[in-house]
């Protein structure tokens, strides 16, 4: 079979395969082309989820006659500075959204594409901008151009996306995923660019309303939740390296305000929305032992650094990008994220949900009427509820278990008696305790409200901190075994664990070569208790094999750790005093990540003055 050429048409459309999957990724090269231009509004509307009409218009620089047209020619752009051109670092000297000139006619040769233009007047030139242009091209043909009617600035539209590549518009998806698809691609730019005014409409409808908001954390609660703005820390580390400073900065979800979803991650390096694994690993690994399993944070960060630090032409779309030193962003991501959790120390999502908050209903008041007969004080104290002031008495201790017959529906708790007159202060965030309700949550009283904690989950997280900073504290304490283990295993493994004894043994794991085949072990870390030795190293001598490295074992240090405090905490259905449950609010106050469990589980919630009223109709 014979070399030959591929026709210019064939090229375009292949070409179009790589850039353009959908209408969102046309959508994508349009509005950066946009931001390019130095636009300060761009306006977005889409028919038929952009499948029929995609069209974008701007107030940018604008361009001529001749530059549209070598717009619309493969491997023209105005994003490289001709200096640069001929340089050995062009490409990563750049600094715009785009720079391939390939989006265009990739898009033309798979769509009918209007493109209107009319360059802005210089400033402080005095003299008005050139006339419009325009230019029709439709699926690779031009079919008009002439002058156009329109203020400083581009409109592009682009129409029937695939119409007559069937192979390509089947694989398309329903109107609504695809515009879905777009929506998140205006709300990603929207994000990286606060300076510029966004508006997005579907089929006559407004989806996005003109976006003025520049500052970057109220402008990502506005794209995403609202409440993320009162349920989010602010994040802003840097770190200097040789060629730069490296800044990340953005804001991150408390890890009880989470989603089942990875969508609602939004992350940007230099203000280009990219989707990196390292970058979603780094995610992963901050929040680690905060999230419940198969929960995900809500973050929004962005990456600054010097061009000369990333390589962002490693993909056509320019979603994923390359990293000079990958650890050094990993571990940036990891302590950012970390430090500003742990500056929220306590905080949680403090109102309850709307379902829980739903449960509560009014008890008719036949229900609280005596029964014919009965004599008893209708306002008399009720045996459910024991108040944490109630006084040291014969039967201040007694638990009742026979139901009122003035009461129709059974309690849903008990509140336990105290033996200790709480403080009279409530000044404090958490409140002071005035009872204990089904002998697993402490209720108590704050100055703007009602708290609500769940002893077990709470006293968790104050156990494995406890034991995360002695860790922290230096060599993890070991627990020598009374009759060493020998643990064998093949040779190769043995010589791994050999060359790692002295890092084993600061990890609190005493080993020792014991022929060639086998290693003795002689104490394990005291962490972990009646920890099986033998599964221990075995598995460790494998993670040894797969990443030679000891993360794991540490990560394993903390993994145990979180089940050892989830064993050794105070359980539901234990009876405390009131010093105890005033002693357990004192020390989630000053403990980080108390308002969640080691299971990403909320460990108190808060009813405000005005949801109580709510709850009584008074409000």
């Amino acid at each position: 079979m014979s070399i030959r050429r591929l026709p210019a048409h064939l090229v375009n459309r292949i070409a179009a395969g790589e850039v353009v999957e959908r209408p969102a990724s046309a959508l994508k090269e349009l509005v950066e082309n946009a931001i390019d231009a130095g636009a300060t509004r761009i306006a977005v509307a889409l028919s038929d989820g952009g499948i029929a009409r995609i069209e974008v218009v701007d107030d940018g620089c604008g361009m001529a006659p001749d530059e549209i047209a070598l717009a619309l020619e493969r491997h023209a752009t105005s994003k490289l500075p001709e200096s640069l051109l001929g340089e050995e670092g062009a490409i990563e000297s750049v600094v715009t959204l785009g720079f391939r000139g390939e989006a265009l006619p990739s898009i033309a040769s798979v769509a009918r594409v209007t493109i209107e233009s009319r360059v802005r007047a210089s400033a402080g030139s005095g003299q008005a901008g050139a006339d419009g242009w325009a230019r029709i091209v439709d699926n690779g043909a031009v079919v008009r151009e002439g002058p156009a009617a329109l203020p400083p600035g581009t409109r592009v539209v682009v129409e029937d996306l695939f119409a007559r590549v069937p192979a390509r518009r089947k694989f398309l998806r329903s109107a609504r995923s695809e515009y879905a698809a777009c929506v998140d691609v205006v709300r990603r730019l929207a994000m990286a660019r606060p300076d510029i005014t966004f508006s997005l409409e579907h089929d006559g409808r407004r989806a996005l309303a003109a976006l003025q908001v520049e500052n970057r954390p109220a402008r990502v609660a506005t794209l995403t939740d609202r409440a993320l703005a009162d349920n989010a820390v602010p994040v802003d580390l840097e770190r200097p390296t040789d060629s730069g400073v490296i800044v990340l900065g953005g804001v991150a979800s408390l890890p009880t305000y989470n989603r089942g979803v990875a969508d609602h991650q939004y992350l940007f390096v230099n203000g280009r929305p990219v989707r990196d694994r390292l970058l979603m690993g780094a995610i992963r690994g901050a929040y680690a032992e905060m999230l419940p399993r198969d929960r995900h944070a809500v973050v929004a960060l962005f990456l600054d650094m010097p061009a000369s630090e990333v390589d962002v032409n490693v993909h056509p779309a320019k979603t994923e990008v390359r990293f000079r030193e990958p650890a050094l962003i990993r571990g940036l991501i990891v302590s950012g994220l970390r430090r500003a959790l742990d500056a929220a120390g306590h905080r949680s999502v403090q109102r309850p949900s709307a379902e829980a908050m739903a449960m509560w209903r009014p008890e008719a008041a036949a229900q609280l009427s005596l029964h014919p007969g009965e004599g008893r004080d209708p306002v008399a104290p009720s045996p459910y509820w024991t108040p944490a002031f109630a006084g040291v008495g014969a039967n201040a201790g007694a638990v009742h278990d026979h139901r009122p017959t003035f009461f129709t529906p059974p309690p849903q708790g008990r509140a336990e008696p105290a033996y200790a007159p709480p403080p009279e202060r409530t000044d404090h965030p958490l409140g002071v305790a005035r009872g204990q309700v089904a002998k697993t949550y402490i209720v108590a009283e704050a100055e703007d409200g009602l708290v609500l904690v769940d002893q077990h989950a709470a006293h968790e997280r104050l156990v494995l901190e406890r034991m995360r900073a002695a860790l922290a504290g230096g060599r993890v304490a070991s627990q020598a075994l009374l009759i060493p283990e020998v643990v064998e295993l093949d040779e190769p493994a043995c010589d791994r664990l050999e060359r790692r004894l002295v890092e084993l043994a600061d990890l609190g794991l005493d080993l020792e070569r014991f022929g060639a085949r086998a290693v003795l072990v002689r104490a394990t870390p005291a962490l972990l208790g009646s920890a099986d030795p033998k599964g221990l190293v075995t598995d460790l001598a494998d993670e040894l094999a797969a990443f030679d490295q000891l993360l794991s074992l540490r990560e394993r240090l903390d993994a145990i750790a979180g089940t050892m405090a989830c064993h050794g905490s105070v359980r539901a259905g234990r009876i405390l005093s009131v010093a105890e449950m005033n002693a357990l609010l004192r020390e989630m106050e000053v403990t980080p990540h108390s308002g969640q469990c080691n299971h990403g589980r909320p460990t108190w919630v808060k009813l405000a003055h005005g949801d109580i009223e709510k709850l009584f109709g008074r409000r």
